[in-house]
C-alpha cells in the first residue's frame, strides 16, 4: 500500500513511474522514508499520523517562504498520510562529523559546518515565526506547563523507574513544578524546532538544509540551543560548544537585545531540561522498543548529565539528589569510568631516576624544579618538606615557585581538558629536584589540589622519597 501510494503521488509530479523505491533508514520516529528514483529523485515520506504530516506540510511551506533552507514538498495524499519532497541526499550532518565526534578534533571544515548551522538557528526562531499560525502545530501549539510534565514525567517512568532506583514521586513532582515555572518564565513569540541536533540538519553542496520540524511549536529560543550543544553523542568538547554558543548568541543579537550572561543562566535549566527529555526518549526506544541506537547512546546521556550535575541546580534539590544517585548506579558508572581521567601526580629526586608509567602510556610531563632557590641548602629546613609551612612560605615569598606553577597550570590545563575532551584515561605529571623534599613536593601538593579543584578529575598523589601517597577523589 505504501509503495502504491508514493507511486501514484511520483507519476503525478514527474508523469511516469519511479523506476525504483529504495527504503532509507529509520529515525526515532514512526514515519518511513522512501528514495524514488527515475527522471528526478523524489524523497517519499509515510506516517501514521496525519496531523502530525500536516504539520509538517505546513511549516515546509512556511519555512520555504520565509527563505529558510528546508526541503520542498512537491505532493500529499488527500489523507496526507504520504507526500513526496525534495531528495536532499544522503549526508547528514552528524556523519560529516564524524571524524571530531570520534576523536573531540574537529577539523576547520567540520568546525565551519557546525558554526553555519548555529548561525542559522536564530533565523529560524525569529523569522520562521513571522506570520506563523502555531494552532497548526502538533501535538501542542506551545511549549507550555503540561508538554514540559510530559517530559519530566517521560523521563520518570521511561528511563529512571527502569533502572530500579527507589525514589518519593511526590517529593520528585514538587521539583518538576519548581522546573516548570523556571523554564516558563520566557514568553517568546518564536518557533522552537524541538528536536534541532546534527541528526536533523542535511548538508547539500556544503551548505546546511534543515529537516524533521515537524514537533515544532512556539517556545523559548533556549531549548534549541541546549538540544543541539548537548546533543549526547556529538561529544562536542566544552570548547568547542563555547565557541560555538557565541557564534549562536552573536547571530541573536541581530533579532533581540542579548544579555549573554543572563542568557547563560537561563539556558543551563534548559539544558538539564533537555537532557532528562533525551533519556526519557532513549528508555522507550531503547529499553521498551528495543531499539539498539538508543541503548548505546543512554552512556552519552549520562556522561553529559554528571557534568552538569558537577555545578548543581539548588532549585531542585531532591531531584538532584536522585540524579546524582542516578549517574552512580553501577550499569552507568562502569560505563562513564571507562572514559574518565585519572591524573598521577609525582614528587621525585633526580637522583634516584624519573618515576615509570605503570600505565604504559610511556610517561607524560616531567618538570625540572631545580632551577627554583632550594630550601634545602638551608639547615633549618632540613627537617620539613614542601608541605610544611617553614618551607612554603620559604619558597613563596622568594616568588620563583609561583612564576613557574602559573606557567605549569597554563601547559596542564591544556592538556587535561584535551584528555578530558578524548575520552583519556590516564595523565602522568612529574616534578623534579635535588633530593625530593622541598621544591617537588611543594609542586606537586600544588598541582594535585588545583586539577583535583579545577577539573574535578580523580589525582593520585605520590611523595615518592616521602613515601606519602594521597587520592584525591573525583567530584560530581
Amino acid at each position: 500500500m505504501i509503495l502504491t501510494a508514493l507511486q501514484k503521488l511520483y507519476t503525478q509530479i514527474v508523469g511516469s513511474s519511479a523506476k525504483n523505491i529504495v527504503e532509507l533508514p529509520s529515525s526515532g520516529s514512526n514515519r518511513r522514508y522512501f528514495r524514488l528514483s527515475g527522471v528526478m529523485n523524489l524523497v517519499g515520506a509515510s506516517g501514521t499520523s496525519p496531523e502530525e504530516n500536516r504539520a509538517f506540510l505546513y511549516m515546509a511551506a512556511h519555512f520555504r517562504r520565509k527563505g529558510i533552507p528546508v526541503p520542498k514538498v512537491y505532493a500529499a495524499s488527500e489523507d496526507s498520510l504520504f507526500y513526496l519532497q525534495e531528495d536532499l541526499g544522503d549526508a547528514l550532518l552528524f556523519d560529516t562529523i564524524e571524524k571530531g565526534r570520534k576523536s573531540c578534533v574537529f577539523s576547520d571544515e567540520e568546525r565551519l559546518l557546525l558554526r553555519q548551522t548555529i548561525s542559522m538557528l536564530p533565523l529560524i526562531q525569529f523569522r520562521g515565526a513571522e506570520d506563523f499560525d502555531f494552532d497548526r502545530c502538533y501535538p501542542q501549539p506551545t511549549f507550555n506547563e503540561r508538554s514540559i510534565l510530559w517530559d519530566l514525567n517521560y523521563f520518570k517512568y521511561c528511563f529512571l523507574k527502569s533502572t530500579g532506583l527507589d525514589f518519593q514521586e511526590n517529593t520528585l513532582e514538587d521539583d518538576f513544578r519548581k522546573m516548570c515555572d523556571i523554564l516558563l518564565q520566557d514568553r517568546t513569540n518564536t518557533f522552537m524546532y524541538r528536536d534541532f541536533q546534527s541528526r536533523n540538519v542535511m548538508i547539500k553542496e556544503g551548505k546546511p538544509w534543515f529537516i524533521d520540524f515537524q514537533g515544532g511549536r512556539k517556545g523559548p529560543v533556549f531549548y534549541d540551543i541546549a538540544s543541539f550543544l548537548w546533543q549526547a553523542k556529538a561529544n562536542f568538547p566544552e570548547g568547542l560548544r563555547n565557541e560555538l554558543l557565541e557564534v549562536y548568541m552573536d547571530s541573536l543579537s541581530h533579532y533581540t537585545v542579548v544579555d549573554k550572561e543572563q542568557f547563560c543562566g537561563r539556558l543551563r535549566h534548559f539544558v538539564l531540561f533537555r537532557t532528562l527529555q533525551v533519556l526519557g526518549a532513549y528508555g522507550f526506544r531503547g529499553y521498551f522498543e528495543k531499539k539498539p541506537h538508543f541503548i548505546q547512546s543512554i552512556p552519552f546521556a549520562v556522561k553529559n548529565l554528571k557534568e552538569l550535575l558537577r555545578e548543581g541546580y539548588p532549585e531542585y534539590p531532591y531531584l538532584c539528589d536522585i540524579l546524582n544517585r542516578l549517574v552512580g548506579l553501577k550499569q552507568f558508572s562502569e560505563e562513564i569510568k571507562k572514559h574518565t581521567l585519572e591524573v598521577k601526580v609525582i614528587s621525585f629526586a633526580y637522583k634516584k631516576g624519573i618515576p615509570n608509567d605503570v600505565s604504559g602510556n610511556g610517561g607524560g610531563f616531567v618538570f625540572d624544579c631545580r632551577a627554583i632557590n632550594n630550601p634545602g641548602k638551608y639547615e633549618r629546613y632540613n627537617h620539613f618538606t614542601g608541605l610544611d609551612e617553614p618551607v612554603i612560605s620559604f619558597l613563596e615569598e622568594e616568588g620563583e615557585i609561583i612564576t613557574f606553577m602559573e606557567h605549569v597550570y597554563k601547559i596542564v590545563d591544556a592538556s587535561v581538558q584535551r584528555y578530558l575532551d578524548r575520552g583519556f584515561t590516564n595523565l602522568m605529571i612529574s616534578f623534579g629536584c635535588t633530593g625530593g623534599q622541598h621544591r617537588s613536593v611543594y609542586s606537586a601538593q600544588h598541582l594535585a589540589e588545583y586539577l583535583n579543584r579545577k577539573f574535578g578529575v580523580k589525582v593520585d598523589l605520590i611523595h615518592r622519597e616521602q613515601n606519602i601517597e594521597q587520592v584525591f577523589t573525583p567530584t560530581v
